[in-house]
This record gives C-alpha cells, structure tokens and sequence, in this order.
C-alpha cells in the first residue's frame, strides 16, 4: 500500500512540472507574440524584447533556484 501511494505521488510530481513548464513555455510564446505583431516601429519593438527578455531572466533564475531547492531535498531524503 505504501509503495502505490509513493508511485501515486511521483505521477502527480512529475504531471505538476510539466504542467509548470508547459505554462512557461506558453507564457514565452504569447510574449513573443504579442511583442512581433505589435504595430511599432523596429526601434520599439527591439527595446520591447530586450525588456521583456530580461523579465523572463530574472523569473527563470528564480525558478531554477527552486528547482535546485526541490532536488537538494530529495537528494538529502533519497541518502537516508
């Protein structure tokens, strides 16, 4: 009983991520977007990017932190 609700809870993990990543790739996606058929001149448009890049950075940073977090975890309980 122990080992299926371990497994059950790997699935649920493992769906939470993707759905996680899959939301940040569409995020990007629609950025991009919105930001190529936006009626400006190429000057805007560039700097709109370069913004919008530099947003995503620093959210991806934060992501990767936690992401790091998670696995140090479960590294220290996988060593026990």
């Amino acid at each position: 009983m122990a080992n299926k609700n371990k497994a059950e809870k790997k699935k649920g993990s493992k769906f939470g991520e993707g759905l996680a990543i899959g939301a940040a790739i569409g995020a990007v996606g629609g950025a991009i977007a919105g930001i190529l058929t936006a009626p400006k001149s190429g000057k805007e448009t560039r700097a709109d990017i370069k913004r919008e890049a530099k947003k995503l950075e620093g959210k991806a940073e934060a992501e990767i932190k936690k992401i790091k977090g998670k696995l140090s975890k479960k590294k220290k309980t996988g060593k026990k």
